[in-house]
């Protein structure tokens, strides 16, 4: 099969390959036939990671990805032959580029109708992310207008992470504020749903202040958890709620004000269920089928900002670049394969 890895001649540059395809799936793993791809901050720190020294074998990255199903597992029950897939997958596996992946049935989900193979490439780790931070590990509720009223500050709100946060959270009644600091990406989070969008360049609470706001219930802050974080402590409501998911850089204060105030402090890192295989995985095969109705229905938009072209290293290549720029709006993908 075809693929893009790190190996040892070649890390930590991506190279093409021809590599032996997967074994046939056992157990609940499904064999997946990779149409599309997209790219996240993982891939990067992963890459970055990764000596030349320690690839016995070939090292395959990616954790976006949309396909058909090829062939099951003996154990496997949620997916036929010919199933139109999308999932996020697990970081201790081999990754999605390449043309075939084994992946656990219960981390995928039936790819939304209404969009195609790139489009839904680009869902499944933002979306697992947003809804798993808002709706699981927070106490949060997705179809109760109970939050109607409230406040929530989206901190990268035109990134992948933001970009599904901002809908979400729209859909759960609240009033949203997003971050953003360009034309462009202002326009972007505006279209997902924010009704106001602040400068994350300038300090936040004048800013908020001169929007009529004191302070917000909830607050993500998807982009820099040391910056922010006095500032949060003091703009968010008493007995309000911070996500995170973004590791410090150093040491950070959980005392006052957040003590004083009994904020909760919520980290998600999507990849935890599978990575410690815990017993209710299949979770994330239910938020991403929801997620593919509620798109199909309308009720959320897809991400995507741009295809890159065929998979292939050099896209790969220019997809982590532009995502290590800090300047991306949306999701990359991309899509087919070279002949």
């Amino acid at each position: 099969m075809k693929a893009v890895a790190l190996c040892r001649e070649s890390a930590p540059a991506l190279r093409d390959l021809v590599l032996p395809p997967p074994q046939p799936p056992r157990g609940r793993d499904l064999l997946i036939r990779v149409e599309a791809l997209s790219v996240n901050p993982v891939d990067g720190k992963l890459r970055a990671g990764t000596s030349a020294a320690s690839l016995d074998t070939p090292r395959i990255l990616g954790w976006d990805a949309a396909g058909v199903v090829e062939a099951m597992g003996e154990e496997a029950s949620l997916f036929a032959s010919g199933d139109e897939v999308y999932y996020a997958g697990d970081v201790t596996r081999p990754g999605c580029n390449a043309q075939y992946q084994l992946v656990d049935e219960r981390l995928v989900a039936r790819k939304p109708t209404t969009l195609d193979f790139a489009e839904a490439a680009a869902l499944p780790l933002t979306t697992l992310t947003a809804w798993e931070l808002l709706f699981q590990r927070m106490p949060l509720l997705l179809d109760d207008r109970r939050h109607a009223g409230q406040r929530l500050l989206v901190i990268g709100g035109a990134g992948g992470v933001g970009s599904m946060a901002i809908q979400l959270a729209h859909h759960a009644g609240f009033e949203v504020i997003a971050t953003a600091s360009r034309e462009a990406s202002i326009d972007w989070c505006r279209r997902m749903g924010a009704q106001h969008v602040i400068d994350h360049r300038q300090p936040l609470l004048p800013q908020l202040q001169a929007l009529g706001i004191d302070d917000v219930q909830v607050a993500l802050n998807l982009a820099d958890t040391d910056h922010y974080w006095d500032e949060l402590g003091h703009l968010l409501a008493p007995q309000g709620h911070v996500g995170l998911i973004v590791e410090p850089r150093g040491p950070l204060r959980i005392g006052d004000p957040y003590k004083a105030k009994c904020i909760g402090i919520h980290w998600e890192f999507m990849f935890a269920r599978a990575r410690f295989a815990t017993a209710d995985r299949i979770e994330q095969h239910r938020i991403l089928n929801r997620a593919a109705s509620m798109i199909d229905a309308g009720q959320l938009r897809g991400t995507l900002s741009e295809v890159l072209g065929p998979i292939n290293a050099a896209n790969l290549e220019t997809a982590h670049q532009r995502l290590a720029g800090g300047r991306t709006i949306g999701k990359l993908a991309l899509a087919g394969w070279d002949d």
